[in-house]
């Protein structure tokens, strides 16, 4: 494998495959992108379909040879889509921190820990105020955003 990798060959860990990161990794795996997903559930990996291109890991992500199995060490993403945010974070930290992955993404339920998330570097990503900014947007007809 070259060393100079592009945007064409990323390599993206998804933890958690419920709605969000099967959906997700679906649609990652239809762009040809190079994918893994993490779950405790195996049963959850239904959802990814039968045109997923990508692994599947039974595990917990906290775990970190769970981690070093998914091969976090060369990711270029990580996505933690958990229905947790404690665990979102600590996965998000520990990739972000300890294996220097480039580009780490969680996905918060709680609006008000966003920003504390952000300073440490970690991209967040928050239902709750992605909905209401569209609500608000549909309400009163205007495009921009908070």
């Amino acid at each position: 494998m070259m060393n100079n990798r592009n945007k064409n060959d990323e390599y993206i860990v998804i933890v958690g495959c419920g709605r969000l990161g099967s959906h997700l990794a679906r649609l990652l795996s239809k762009a040809r992108k190079s994918v893994v997903v993490i779950d405790k559930n195996e049963g959850a990996f239904h959802r990814l379909g039968d045109d997923f291109s990508g692994f599947t890991i039974e595990a917990d992500a906290i775990e970190i040879d769970s981690l070093l199995q998914a091969k976090i060490n060369k990711a270029d993403v990580v996505v933690t889509t958990t229905n947790d945010d404690n665990t979102n974070i600590l996965i998000a930290q520990i990739a972000k921190i300890i294996y220097k992955v480039p580009k780490v993404i969680a996905r918060l339920f709680e609006p008000s820990r966003q920003q504390v998330y952000e300073e440490l570097g970690i991209e967040t990503l928050c239902p709750t105020i992605l909905s209401a900014i569209e609500l608000k947007n549909i309400i009163v007809g205007d495009k921009m955003e908070v």
